[in-house]
């Protein structure tokens, strides 16, 4: 199966996984899926201080700049299975 047939399946999956993740892993599959299908980081940061969600994501984000769409699609993959999907 290729990897964005695998990725796609791990999308699906993580709509349906039994327990709800922590706010960790959320953040983590919000920027994995953001950099795998955008690529890096293309909005300005939240300017609001006290948008705190908005700023984690911003920030999570950010955090994967620079890393391959490919290799942010296997990360999600793992994430997803790891998580039970």
């Amino acid at each position: 199966m290729n990897l964005q047939i695998q990725f796609e399946t791990a999308v699906q999956n993580s709509k349906n996984l039994s327990q709800k993740p922590d706010n960790e892993n959320l953040l983590k599959l919000y920027a994995l899926y953001k950099q795998s299908t955008i690529g890096d980081i293309n909005i300005d940061e939240p300017s609001n201080p006290f948008d705190f969600v908005n700023k984690a994501k911003y920030q999570a984000w950010l955090a994967l700049k620079g890393k391959s769409k490919e290799k942010a699609m296997e990360d999600y993959i793992q994430l997803v299975t790891q998580l039970g999907g």
